[in-house]
């Protein structure tokens, strides 16, 4: 089976952004960085590419220069055990960037993340619709996901 490997195009960020990712999530690390040469687009000696693995999957960042940037019809998503993991990926993720709405943010590149916690599919696909449907209401009136509140919502006592 071949290996799926997202690839990130940055104007001249990729470094950087490699070394702020790796640094937010557990069991990462830069594994190689390439550079121009010379004739290349780009002045010799710039970085080129940088692989990188995020908590076990492998990433790429291209410095490709400044024709195509990020929009969220392409997000990643973290799904988060608890308040504490969400919490820390948001605090994390959306220094420098943009909070949306329902668990949804830019980071300072721009690139969409959306941090959510893995009890929001069990409360949106809870078998009592009712419920479903008053978690949902819930979660689209948030920006930062608040696992009590989407329960208390889901249980009818917000």
């Amino acid at each position: 089976m071949p290996t799926i490997t997202p690839s990130l195009w940055f104007d001249l960020q990729g470094e950087e952004a490699a070394k702020f990712y790796v640094s937010v999530f557990p069991n990462s690390e830069i594994t190689s960085v390439s550079y121009y040469g010379e004739g290349a687009p780009r002045p010799a000696g710039t970085v080129l590419t940088v692989e990188f693995v995020l908590d076990g999957r492998p990433f790429t960042a291209l410095n490709g220069g400044p024709d195509f940037t990020f929009n969220e019809a392409v997000s990643f998503q973290i799904h988060c055990a608890d308040q504490t993991e969400v919490d820390h990926y948001w605090t994390k993720l959306s220094e420098g960037g943009e909070e949306g709405p329902c668990g949804w943010l830019k980071d300072k590149y721009g690139l969409s993340w959306q941090v959510v916690p893995t009890v929001l599919n069990e409360l949106l696909t809870d078998p009592d619709a009712e419920r479903a449907q008053r978690a949902m209401q819930a979660m689209l009136g948030m920006e930062k996901l608040d696992v009590a509140a989407l329960r208390a919502a889901a249980d009818g006592t917000a």
